[in-house]
């Protein structure tokens, strides 16, 4: 700021204050975020990039990029319930278009159609929907091996009725190469708690020392433009 022509006060402290708040607030709602997912079955978590711009940019320097790890899996016992054991999604389908998800909580409707949680139809690897043409008397006759292949045990028959192949799917809806399906197992969120509670209390320190250097760079400019009022 420059006053009178001759004095020159520096505001780039309070500016840079101001950009890192800004930046450490959007830092603290990713994991925010990802301490919400934590209990989401199948949940991925966003971890935050800050470029080298960040003393210029403030938040926009800030990017999420979603962790594909593999969380922790969890026997249900359910035989519908599946967990993919490497990384990549289940396809379903949604009124907005084909959907990639982990969760791999399954059920069927009456007609057979394998269904999500949210009522989606489960894709099969032709991309249609998976349908069981026969329905099983009992879900413990329904067999999925590592593949994704479906079949149904008909004891009473001696007879093995092939259903379909779940989609496995990486990110950019390609097959994936190896899969690896868990029947009964689903997906815990790979959220590592600790660590997300660590880096929130880091950000929120970072966070309040920002804000304590810009009030009183902000009280050291009032008191400035005050004396010179009075001059």
């Amino acid at each position: 700021m420059k006053l009178y022509g001759q004095i020159h006060l520096d505001e780039g402290g309070m500016y840079k204050s101001v950009r890192a708040m800004h930046l450490q607030q959007s830092i603290i709602d990713i994991t925010n975020q990802n301490i919400v997912g934590f209990n989401k079955v199948g949940y991925q978590k966003d971890v935050p990039y800050v470029s080298s711009f960040a003393e210029y940019v403030g938040s926009h320097a800030l990017s999420a990029q979603r962790d594909d790890e593999v969380g922790r899996l969890k026997l249900t016992q359910n035989p519908l319930d599946m967990a993919l054991g490497c990384k990549g999604y289940f396809q379903v389908q949604t009124p907005n278009g084909v959907k990639l998800t982990r969760d791999g909580r399954f059920k069927l409707d009456k007609d057979g159609n394998l269904l999500t949680v949210e009522d989606f139809k489960v894709l099969a690897t032709d991309g249609e929907p998976l349908r069981f043409n026969k329905l099983p008397r009992d879900l413990e006759n329904i067999k999925i091996d590592k593949n994704g292949h479906i079949k149904v045990i008909d004891p009473e028959n001696l007879k093995i009725h092939d259903i379909g192949t779940i989609a496995a799917v990486d990110a950019q809806s390609s097959p994936l190469k190896e899969n690896s399906i868990n029947q009964r197992y689903v997906e815990e969120s790979n959220v590592i708690l600790h660590q997300e509670a660590y880096s929130l209390l880091t950000m929120r320190r970072n966070f309040q020392a920002n804000r304590q250097l810009f009030i009183i760079q902000s009280d050291s400019l009032t008191k400035t433009l005050q004396e010179l009022g009075k001059a």
